[in-house]
């Protein structure tokens, strides 16, 4: 089983790797595989509508995107940590996502999914719900804490103080972890994967 984890942060080491780490280190203990994907500081591309993706399988833009849709397939969960910018998640971010779930996001059907995010004080459950939505469009179970997945601090310093918030990361992993074990055993017993219909797309007004 393996556990993407992707930092959405501009800052490599800042606040939201110290609690996506707080949640691998979880993971870990169940001996459960997890990379921690870092976007970087370079500008990424948003999704300019070319449908190419649903010719070829992957983006007309060949970045990181398509690294991830070309290991997809051995990625059982995904955990998608941002930082707070005007009560939303980061712009580069937001790119990556749109991107990788529209070219990919046929794909991500029972894979599990999960939010974190880190603020220095407000706008956290905005930016929490909006990771959630790509997740809840993919027929992707989301994966729960005992509180909303959030840390809280400037620095990776004060992260580490915040018991809270990395107490919740740990119950994250905790959860994602048996629900990956639970998912496991019922592939064993023969327990088959939803069948879905032929999808239905309307613009409400046809």
């Amino acid at each position: 089983m393996k556990v993407l984890l992707i930092n959405g942060s501009p800052n490599e080491h800042g606040c939201t790797y110290t609690a996506l780490s707080e949640v691998a280190r979880t993971l870990h203990k169940h001996e459960i595989d997890t990379e921690i994907l870092y976007l970087g500081k370079k500008p990424i591309a948003g999704c300019i509508a070319c449908l190419k993706c649903k010719e070829t399988g992957k983006c007309s833009f060949n970045d990181k995107v398509n690294e991830v849709l070309a290991t997809l397939d051995s990625i059982d969960a995904i955990v998608i940590g941002s930082p707070v910018y005007y009560a939303g998640i980061a712009g580069q971010l937001k790119s990556f996502l749109d991107r990788l779930f529209y070219s990919g996001g046929n794909r991500m059907a029972g894979k599990l999914g999960a939010a974190v995010v880190s603020c220095r004080r407000g706008g956290a459950t905005v930016a929490f719900d909006q990771l959630n939505k790509y997740f809840a469009i993919s027929s992707m179970p989301i994966v729960t804490s005992q509180y909303w997945n959030m840390v809280h601090g400037t620095a990776p310093e004060d992260v580490k103080k915040d018991l809270e918030g990395l107490q919740t990361m740990r119950t994250l992993g905790e959860n994602m972890a048996w629900l990956l074990k639970s998912i496991e055993a019922g592939r064993k017993a023969g327990i088959p994967k939803p069948t879905y219909e032929p999808r239905i797309s309307t613009n409400f007004i046809r």
